[in-house]
């Protein structure tokens, strides 16, 4: 074995580290990637429903949840969205644009994964799959320059750049792991507290059983908690409330925290049903309220809040009750007990401390030639392509310098 095998070693294969393996092989750089499962980017592939979100026409940092908010700007400006789009219109992919200045593949997410892998083939990268690293050492060389050893089964190799790019918690079904967390320690680095993040909630009471009733239909709501708010689709499952404001919200609760799910997102809710008791005083609740809402969801809200006057006339109605339920429609306080946890979180809020990392070059600062880049760090982008784009800025970043 030569003294230095590769000039670059990446673990994982998936965003981050694959768009950081063809970076830093254009720049001349002998780049290994070392990806513990047998397939690359199996992440890539599920995502978006298999049509890859892949980032966003509208990238700010106030996108980005960290306990450094500053961060994420200068690889963000370093390698934009823009640079990511041409990329893709360089390999011909089509996409489209979905709400909010979501962009996702027209055809399969295994276009992005065949781009970013015919980059790598083009630039000499080599990748191997079905590699466990056991240990991981470092020393310096003659010249003080740092040196890896990673061992694995069958053999052991030796870097002077050891780029981490392995994820983190979320969906171990698809090669999530605390690998990062484990080497991070190792070179004693700090750690922000994990938690599962764009991620469904979970019900065990009375609500369970109505979100049971009414599993398979979505809702335009608007959901707040901790002075955050979005307005998006809800979906009621078997299990409790997911949906896109639901992933988004869920990166801002805590365990013990109420949400507030405003049913009826454009109207004030008691003006409605004060002005319905005086134009159509003979109607039943229920009957104007089916106009707003799926049928199934306002009979579970009547068995739930309005069951004694369920027959009775809007204009048998006193005016105060009017205007507590409608108070009620726009602000259903409601207390999940858990989320569905890393099994289905699309990431991991938290993670290695940031103030240990370089901005620019994503490399440890105590730690020459250690580099953390993705999902392993303390930055969790909302729904809509944003963690995709933390992926290839800090990916490019690493790529740039290691």
């Amino acid at each position: 074995m030569s003294s230095i095998d590769y000039d670059v070693i990446i673990l994982g294969a998936g965003a981050s580290g694959l768009l950081c393996a063809f970076t830093a092989a254009q720049r001349g750089r002998r780049v290994l990637v070392l990806e513990k499962a047998n397939k690359v980017g199996k992440k890539i592939l599920m995502s978006g429903g298999g049509k890859c979100n892949f980032t966003n026409y509208n990238v700010e940092a106030e996108h980005f949840i960290s306990n450094n908010p500053h961060f994420c700007k200068a690889a963000l400006k370093r390698y934009s969205q823009w640079d990511f789009l041409a990329l893709v219109d360089k390999h011909g992919i089509a996409f489209e644009e979905r709400q909010h200045s979501q962009l996702f593949c027209l055809n399969s997410a295994k276009d992005i994964l065949t781009m970013l892998l015919n980059e790598c083939e083009q630039a000499g990268v080599v990748i191997q799959t079905n590699c466990d690293v056991i240990n991981i050492n470092s020393t310096t060389d003659n010249t003080e320059q740092p040196v890896y050893q990673l061992d694995l089964e069958q053999q052991s190799l030796r870097c002077h750049a050891l780029i981490v790019a392995t994820g983190a918690l979320s969906i171990p079904s698809l090669g999530g792991s605390g690998i990062a967390y484990d080497i991070a320690r190792q070179f004693d680095l700090s750690l922000i507290k994990r938690r599962a993040g764009l991620v469904p909630f979970m019900f065990s009471d009375h609500i369970k059983t109505l979100c049971e009733q009414l599993s398979g239909i979505a809702i335009e709501v608007e959901i707040s908690c901790n002075n955050q708010s979005f307005t998006e689709n809800m979906l009621f499952t078997h299990r409790g409330i997911s949906g896109p404001v639901v992933l988004q919200i869920s990166n801002y609760w805590q365990a013990g925290d109420e949400i507030n799910i405003d049913l009826l997102p454009y109207l004030n809710a008691s003006e409605l049903l004060l002005n319905a008791k005086k134009s159509a005083g003979k109607s039943l609740l229920r009957s104007l309220l089916n106009k707003k809402l799926a049928k199934a969801l306002v009979f579970e809200l009547q068995t739930l809040w309005w069951k004694n006057s369920a027959e009775s006339p809007l204009a048998e109605w006193r005016d105060q009750d009017l205007i507590a339920l409608g108070n009620k429609l726009n602000n259903w306080q409601l207390k999940p007990p858990a989320t569905e946890g890393y099994r289905t979180a699309e990431v991991t809020l938290g993670g290695i401390d940031t103030n240990e990392i370089s901005s620019k070059t994503m490399e440890v600062k105590q730690q020459q030639g250690l580099y953390f880049i993705g999902e392993a760090l303390d930055v969790t982008g909302h729904l809509g392509g944003y963690n995709f784009q933390w992926a290839w800025s800090s990916g490019y970043s690493a790529g740039l310098f290691a």
